[in-house]
């Protein structure tokens, strides 16, 4: 029951984009289409669970242990930058349509601050290494939750007749702001 609390709670309850405002430039930039906000979210998650795994091991195996913990953020970041590139070339390998798709915004899922704060959150929540996996799957579920919500309203509101002043970027942090209150009704729940 407690992993089902620390899944839910990192996709809804706590969600890194909507909650902790965590990963905000690539829920703006890749919520134009349904199927690339998808992938995105599908590569972020991955990165994500593969991320709690690898910084988990890190920090308990190696930095803990040897009382280096101080680099507990370079070695985040170095980690997390390999393994961005890792999906990178599997994603050129396996589908170019999707590397196209992506664009520049699988590069930047290195500097996205939601993967950072997520071997950070676990670090010092100081969760077992299944809770820790558990918790990367949740968080990276709900920034795909956020992402496909987000890209779901914006093509409606391509079709929509938004006022010109709200038109684009004006409108997209309106619906954000919106979701966001939306996901705050579920704080206190668990």
């Amino acid at each position: 029951m407690e992993l089902f609390i620390i899944f839910i709670s990192a996709a809804i309850v706590n969600n890194f984009v909507l909650a902790y405002f965590l990963g905000i430039c690539p829920f703006v930039g890749v919520s134009n289409k349904l199927s690339s906000a998808t992938s995105m979210g599908m590569a972020t998650t991955f990165v994500m669970v593969i991320t709690a795994i690898v910084s988990w091991l890190l920090y308990n195996l190696v930095l803990i242990p040897y009382n280096l913990a101080f680099l507990q953020i370079p070695s985040f970041i170095l980690v997390i930058a390999s393994l961005v590139q890792f999906v990178e070339m599997v994603i050129k390998k396996v589908s170019q349509p999707l590397y196209r798709a992506l664009g520049i915004f699988l590069p930047l899922i290195t500097t996205n601050c939601a993967i950072l704060g997520l071997a950070l959150f676990g670090s010092m929540r100081e969760y077992s290494f299944l809770e820790n996996v558990i918790f990367g799957l949740g968080a990276g579920a709900g920034f795909t939750l956020a992402l496909v919500i987000m890209a779901g309203i914006r093509e409606e509101l391509d079709l929509a007749d938004v006022p010109k002043p709200f038109q684009g970027a004006p409108i997209t942090l309106i619906v954000a702001g919106i979701l966001a209150l939306a996901f705050m009704g579920f704080a206190g729940m668990i």
